[in-house]
């Protein structure tokens, strides 16, 4: 009896003031305000930054339905939109917006919210912040499958060609998960290596076909090896519109299990996911639309590694808000980057993977820095 009373004080006198569960939310809520996402912690919540986002997405349309080689007015834009004026003749102006800049600025859209998500899934099944449809030699393989497509059926974009896209991605995928191998510990580094060393393999590849091509359709592929939305027409932009769709809501659906891939193999084993499954599948969702993007604007870089780092500042990317924000930003960003390729030069089109490398190579290059600071 004096023994039990005895052990009895003890546990309550070793008793801890506050539970476990109240320090381990305590610990939570300090590092969420700490080193949480900007704008959660300014108090602002994910869906009105989601609004805002659809807001800033039609406006961005709007101006480029209005921006281009031929400057026309917003108010020609709305009445080209929603006429109501029976007297203004602007039958011209019409035909420019719906047949040539309406298509444009959705494959923009489209190439814009593809490539956002394709570097999200990246960086979340392979934990590596540094992951990207471009970097990894995904773009370069899908463009060598349509270069040899190109070369040995001697047509330029024909219905084979996001097939042969896919499979030129699919091969670089493989032989990066190979070179890369298990290791964790290292498998940050080598997948980056070797994403670059495939890069310039496929590419070395594709010049070397391409010397070898009819000249008359060299250029043509030469300019959208480096990225134009110039093919966008209404009938093509229902595959791409599909497959990001179907992408998009995949993610939505299975967003519990790419948050539990970011604890570790280990953990979203404990968790009951079958990790090497999913992650396989994953990746192929990131290599499809990877391969549709490519077959429809060439190889555009650096989108997937940009954006979701810039929202991943803003709000946190493992709800739905967070992977919606991701695709809106990065179509809002694949817009003006558009916007600014047929208004940069006089009656010239700069490519649009030449503006993106260039805002992506120095995006890439402060990561770095900022990684080596903060390892140091």
């Amino acid at each position: 009896m004096f023994k039990a009373e005895l052990a009895k004080n003890n546990i309550k006198a070793n008793q801890p003031l506050v539970s476990k569960a109240q320090v381990n939310k305590t610990q939570k809520t300090f590092v969420h305000k700490k080193h949480g996402a900007w704008l959660e912690k300014k108090g602002i919540s994910q869906p009105v930054v989601t609004v805002f986002a659809i807001v800033g997405c039609f406006f961005s349309l709007f101006c480029a339905l209005s921006f281009g080689a031929a400057d026309i007015s917003f108010a020609d834009v709305w009445y080209s939109i929603w006429p109501n004026e029976a007297d203004k003749d602007i039958g011209f102006v019409s035909r420019i917006i719906w047949e040539l800049r309406m298509p444009r600025a959705i494959l923009a859209l489209l190439a814009g919210c593809g490539l956002a998500i394709s570097g999200l899934i990246l960086q979340t099944v392979t934990r590596n912040p540094l992951a990207d449809p471009y970097l990894f030699g995904i773009s370069s393989g899908a463009s060598l499958g349509v270069v040899i497509l190109i070369t040995f059926t001697g047509g330029i974009f024909t219905v084979m060609t996001p097939i042969a896209a896919f499979a030129g991605s699919l091969v670089a995928m493989v032989m990066l998960m190979l070179i890369a191998g298990r290791r964790q510990s290292q498998q940050v580094e080598s997948m980056l290596l070797a994403g670059v060393a495939l890069s310039f393999l496929f590419s070395s590849f594709t010049s070397l076909l391409l010397y070898h091509t009819d000249p008359q359709a060299v250029t043509a592929v030469l300019f959208w090896t480096m990225g134009s939305f110039s093919r966008a027409q209404w009938e093509n932009l229902l595959f791409p519109a599909v497959v990001i769709t179907t992408c998009i809501t995949f993610m939505l659906a299975y967003r519990r299990q790419l948050n539990a891939m970011l604890l570790g193999d280990e953990s979203a084993t404990t968790l009951g996911i079958n990790v090497n499954r999913f992650r396989i599948i994953m990746l192929l969702l990131s290599s499809l639309i990877t391969a549709t993007l490519v077959s429809m604007c060439g190889g555009i870089g650096f989108v997937g590694l940009m954006i979701p780092h810039i929202v991943r500042f803003f709000i946190s990317q493992g709800t739905i808000f967070g992977i919606l924000l991701t695709a809106l930003v990065g179509g809002i960003f694949m817009i003006w980057v558009d916007i600014l390729s047929r208004t940069v030069l006089v009656n010239q089109e700069l490519p649009v993977g030449v503006i993106t490398a260039a805002i992506g190579s120095l995006f890439f290059l402060t990561l770095l820095y900022f990684r080596k600071n903060r390892a140091s």
